[in-house]
């Protein structure tokens, strides 16, 4: 809690014990301190009693919310010499902190603490059912000179709509509405305030469209609607937020193809789009996002391939989540030349062709997961790298995807991989005849990979070969 407090210089005694290091003892005239502005007063303890109920009337607290012994929750500063509040925090956040009660109102003197800097309320309406409140439409203006921070955190009893008065707050740098009921669109005046830093609006019922008026957040450094219902494609305004940091519209019904305009987004470090309909093959402008140290566009039936991007542009990348995109084609080597990936998710795509040993060279890969392909040919991994990645390197699901039998222990092969078969091969030699044509050398000699050799005369050479053949093929079903 921000306090400046005007002690007179008519300290009587401070006394410390220090040599005992036990306690020290302080003891100044408090008759001195700043009292807090008694309309001020009024206001605050009225606006918490429609929250907490009216049985709260501080008097645990001396001299008053901003004195001596203050409630958690509640900060202040000083402004000609009296106390106002600057922060105001209901519910279970902090020790000693104002919990609510099960029936909440929003009382009209909350919008005269006309020196509120913060406005938090945490896991306070949390009856849907039975005691739903709604944000009040009127009167936010009157905390528009000085309001940044608004946050509704954790109450699913808020239900309704965001207000539309919300636009008239251009002071606030942060607007979160978090876990809450809310529903309705998201109002297009939020582009009014050119000062956010962070809009979260994410965990509600929210559907409709992303207005286009955000891109006009310049100075936007978090977006987060991810856990809505939104739909629609993305606005090309969106690309126009320059210093956007963070951008999660994961889990709602967005669609379209991913706009070109997010090359712009130069400085942004996530990018989580999970869980929509997107399509259109992945744009070549995310090799551009240079920034990017989290891309996650999984369960989106995106389509195309990965051969289009140049991945080892993007030397910033940990977690790289293409998942269940419909992908095909194959994976390209220059995936291996992401050396601070850690997490690279392919799985549940129709991607083809050999896997790279590459790979296993990304000095902090710890999981991978290629499962639910169609990739082929052998594992070149060592067993080094098998037995350090474990569980985290999935490759099943691919039918003609296997590692080299004997070049691994069975304690470290992958899981749901089969070994390698060996190929069972015919040689005829020392013969000069071919076969069908009834004239066999009886000289002859058979070589079969299995290890069986023998001289056989012509009479038994077409009944041993078709032992032989079928043996290798009962062979194979069980290797």
């Amino acid at each position: 809690m921000m306090k400046t407090i005007n002690i007179n210089s008519r300290v009587i005694l401070v006394l410390c014990v220090v040599n005992l290091g036990v306690w020290c003892y302080g003891e100044a005239d408090y008759n001195d301190a700043a009292p807090m502005e008694e309309g001020e007063k009024t206001a605050l303890y009225t606006a918490i009693q429609g929250f907490v109920g009216n049985w709260w009337n501080g008097s645990d607290l001396y001299p008053d919310p901003c004195g001596w012994t203050p409630v958690q929750g509640v900060s202040c500063d000083l402004f000609d010499g009296l106390w106002y509040v600057t922060a105001l925090s209901i519910g279970p956040i902090l020790d000693n902190y104002l919990d609510c009660a099960p029936i909440v109102e929003f009382r009209p003197q909350l919008f005269e603490l006309k020196h509120l800097k913060s406005l938090t309320f945490f896991s306070c309406f949390v009856s849907p059912h039975k005691h739903p409140i709604s944000i009040p439409s009127k009167n936010w203006e009157k905390l528009a000179g000085n309001l940044e921070t608004l946050e509704f955190r954790s109450n699913p009893g808020l239900i309704g709509k965001v207000p539309s008065s919300f636009g008239s707050l251009i002071r606030l740098q942060s607007l979160v509405l978090l876990e809450n009921g809310l529903t309705g669109e998201l109002p297009r005046n939020v582009g009014n305030l050119t000062k956010l830093k962070r809009l979260v609006f994410a965990a509600n019922w929210f559907y409709g469209r992303i207005p286009d008026t955000l891109g006009g957040l310049n100075e936007l450094l978090i977006l987060d609607l991810s856990r809505n219902l939104l739909s629609g494609s993305l606005p090309l305004t969106l690309g126009g937020l320059n210093s956007l940091l963070k951008l999660d519209l994961s889990n709602n019904q967005l669609a379209g193809s991913l706009p070109t305009a997010m090359c712009h987004m130069k400085n942004l470090t996530l990018l989580d789009l999970r869980n929509n309909k997107f399509s259109g093959g992945l744009t070549k402008s995310l090799q551009e996002m240079y920034s990017l140290g989290e891309m996650a566009l999984s369960n989106n039936p995106i389509g195309g391939d990965l051969q289009g991007l140049e991945w080892n542009s993007l030397q910033n990348l940990v977690v790289l989540d293409l998942s269940n995109t419909g992908l095909t084609g194959e994976i390209p080597e220059s995936i291996a030349e992401l050396k601070r990936l850690r997490f690279l998710g392919l799985r549940g795509n129709r991607l083809t062709g050999n896997l790279s040993p590459k790979l296993a060279t990304l000095p902090c890969v710890s999981a991978l997961y290629l499962d639910g392909n169609n990739l082929t040919g052998e594992l070149m991994f060592s067993e080094r790298f098998y037995g350090k990645m474990g569980s985290r390197f999935r490759a099943w699901n691919n039918p003609n995807l296997c590692y080299p039998d004997g070049l691994v222990s069975t304690g470290h092969a992958p899981y749901g991989v089969k070994p390698c078969q060996q190929e069972v091969t015919l040689v005829e030699a020392h013969t000069n005849s071919k076969l069908g044509d009834g004239n066999y050398n009886q000289n002859s000699h058979l070589m079969v990979s299995l290890g069986f050799s023998s001289y056989v005369n012509g009479g038994f050479w077409s009944f041993y070969l078709v032992q032989v053949v079928t043996m290798a093929q009962l062979l194979s079903c069980f290797l």
